[in-house]
């Protein structure tokens, strides 16, 4: 946990007695800057933030009020502590500044040892608060690795369809540290490939673990059953079997003969895959669908066909690439799916490259809202 030492606490005061008084009793203790305005305190807030902001109210230019209104709307500074320090003692003024996001408030003329105590006792809590976040965060990240791990690797894919007349390509990209999206590639044993891409309800921890389970389900149930509707149905009633939570997923699992190209498809509520075929648009296929996989034991699965022509590509993805925001709130949607996709079947890699790109370019920078899972199959020529 970090020293309190080595904490900096920034004054905003204009008015530079009351700030010599503050500098006095806190810089033995503690890091300090100055500012003797709102504008300069969040100038110096964006360039290097506090542990601790210690804010008069009655100022000129933009008032204490507003400057931790700013504070708590941008997620870099909302959570730094703010203690008001002012001569307003109305109770309605301390009101207003527990609304605006104030965590402590003191009135003037203040007793030194008492800010002292106050200042310690924030920091301390925020102290407390960051290290607890680093300690989620490094965990996390061991997470994330472990979940990634679950996944088959770009090179393992690449070694398991060789001499196939095949390639595969996927990519994953969580939302968050850990996600809920899955895909699976396996060379069966008669030749065949197995091709599955998943979404889980839900996002964070408890959705990665669901992650897990189904990927392992996948896997075991493709080495037992022939039928990608059959592997489908028994991965369905095996999470309903242990899913006290209600939780589901929507999944495509597709089986390729590489011999002749034909695709086998059973579909528990995912989106429908895209082909790519020299001379013709981009257009949806294996659209047929049954209900989401992990609610109800037993459900209907049926299994749609299609043949792939040599050099054709068949893109599936889930729902975190046509949801996918940009900052006026517009979605990719299957339209942006398509026209970006218009003429990238060179290779299963380009198909993924391109769509990612093109959802990236989409959001511009916007927060990411939900997993995004891409795939491509392509038969040689």
């Amino acid at each position: 946990m970090k020293d309190l030492s080595e904490s900096r606490v920034l004054i905003v005061d204009d008015v530079k007695a009351n700030v010599d008084v503050l500098v006095q009793a806190l810089r033995d203790d503690h890091k300090l800057s100055v500012a003797l305005d709102g504008e300069t305190a969040l100038r110096s807030v964006e360039k290097s933030p506090p542990d601790l902001i210690l804010l008069d109210i009655v100022m000129p230019g933009i008032d204490g009020y507003e400057v931790c209104r700013q504070l708590r709307a941008s997620p870099k500074t909302q959570e730094i502590p703010v203690m008001f320090l002012s001569s307003l003692d109305e109770v309605k003024n301390k009101t207003q500044g527990f609304e605006v996001g104030g965590n402590d408030y003191l009135t003037k003329p203040f007793e030194v040892l008492e800010v002292k105590a106050r200042v310690r006792s924030l920091l301390k809590a925020k102290a407390y608060s960051d290290a607890v976040k680093e300690k989620i965060a490094a965990e996390l990240a061991v997470a994330r690795d472990i979940q990634l791990g679950i996944l088959p690797s770009q090179a393992n894919i690449t070694a398991s369809v060789a001499g196939s007349g095949l390639e595969v390509c996927a990519l994953l990209e969580p939302a968050r540290e850990v996600g809920g999206d899955l895909y699976e590639v396996l060379r069966l044993p008669d030749g065949r490939l197995l091709v599955a891409i998943g979404d889980v309800s839900g996002k964070g921890i408890p959705a990665a673990l669901f992650m897990a389970v189904t990927t392992t389900l996948v896997r075991t149930m493709a080495r037992q059953y022939a039928r990608p509707e059959e592997i489908l149905l028994q991965v369905n009633d095996a999470l309903v079997a242990q899913n006290p939570r209600g939780m589901f997923v929507t999944m495509a699992c597709m089986i390729v003969d590489p011999a002749t190209g034909t695709v086998g498809c059973a579909n528990a509520g995912h989106p429908p895959a895209v082909l790519l075929r020299a001379g013709a648009a981009p257009r949806l296929v294996l659209e047929s669908t049954a209900m989401v996989a992990g609610v109800m034991s037993g459900i209907e699965i049926g299994c749609e066909t299609l043949q792939l022509e040599p050099g054709d590509v068949l893109v599936v993805y889930t729902d975190g690439v046509t949801e996918a925001f940009n900052a006026g709130g517009t979605m990719f949607e299957e339209a942006g799916l398509l026209k970006c996709l218009h003429g990238a079947g060179a290779s299963a890699g380009e198909a993924v490259s391109v769509l990612v790109e093109a959802v990236r370019g989409h959001a511009a920078g916007f927060p990411q809202s939900d997993d995004l899972t891409v795939a491509a199959v392509r038969r040689g020529r």
